[in-house]
């Protein structure tokens, strides 16, 4: 063995000094990609026909908003998260039609999950049951939101779910748009209103208790639909910027030409993700960017 070393003495160094040099590059270069990222970056997934978003701050918090029709999520997320990354702080499901929770069903798989939070209403289909089962088979800490609540994490940022207002666990729904769970991010002064697929009586709600109020992205309720968005609810919103997650050659129509007129009246720049693939909001001292996929 000594007289192995002797013999290659000069190439095994020369690896040694290699390997050291190769692990210290990758290091640094995980440094400076950290600090040069925004200090919170909001991902608006093109899942197609669905909704996905996802929520990163620069300490590493990571929040997921819905998870799609599909699989799709999951390539989605690994374009986002560093690859050595396989846990998800929170999960936050809007409501439990299948074009939001069949993805989460794999992220569940795939991912360590620190919590989730729901509103609980009841639903039956194979896709939201098996979305419980997983909560249950791995002891996942969940939350039903029943009234008004904040939730703080880096750099003072808040989100909070304003809707629903009163507990609708186990409660089976004629139409479980009624318990979408909605949520606001507010960021260095720059608010951030995810809609879910939540419809008019909602946005009415909100509007006349002053839960809301000017914002500067709207996440479009239920895809563009006629239902949502209406004329009322922008006036009081006001958005810079409006998002609409929707898949290309949708059979419902979404958005539709009132909705997108709608957008345009209070001079929304629109964002679609049928057009612009996957929407990346950044925000770092106080600015807000918004970059499109394609």
């Amino acid at each position: 063995m000594r007289k192995f070393f002797e013999i290659y003495r000069k190439q095994i160094l020369s690896c040694v000094i290699l390997l050291f040099f190769g692990f210290n590059f990758v290091i640094w270069s995980s440094v400076f990609k950290k600090a040069a990222e925004p200090d919170l970056s909001v991902y608006f997934f093109d899942v197609g026909q669905g909704d996905s978003e996802f929520i990163s701050a620069k300490d590493g918090t990571q929040i997921l908003i819905d998870g799609g029709p599909n699989t799709k999520v999951l390539s989605e997320l690994g374009r986002v998260m560093p690859y050595y990354d396989n846990s998800i702080d929170l999960v936050i499901l809007t409501h439990q039609h299948a074009d939001h929770v069949t993805g989460l069903i794999d992220v569940l798989n795939r991912y360590k999950i620190g919590m989730v939070i729901e509103s609980g209403a009841d639903y039956n289909t194979a896709e939201y049951h098996e979305f419980e089962r997983i909560i249950k088979a791995k002891n996942i800490k969940k939350i039903i939101i029943d009234s008004p609540v904040e939730m703080y994490f880096y750099g003072g940022a808040v989100l909070k779910f304003l809707y629903p207002e009163r507990s609708y666990d186990g409660e089976v729904l004629k139409n479980v748009h009624d318990a979408t769970v909605v949520g606001e991010l507010n960021f260095e002064d720059k608010k951030i209103l995810f809609m879910g697929d939540a419809e008019k009586n909602i946005e009415a709600r909100l509007v006349y208790e002053d839960a809301v109020g000017d914002i500067d992205v709207l996440k479009v309720g239920h895809h563009g639909s006629k239902t949502s968005s209406n004329t009322f609810f922008l006036e009081a919103t006001k958005p810079e910027y409006a998002i609409i997650s929707v898949g290309a050659k949708n059979r419902y129509g979404h958005p539709t030409q009132q909705t997108l007129s709608n957008l345009e009246a209070i001079g929304a720049k629109i964002f679609r993700t049928d057009l612009d693939g996957t929407i990346k909001l950044s925000i770092s001292n106080g600015t807000l960017k918004l970059i499109s996929g394609k």
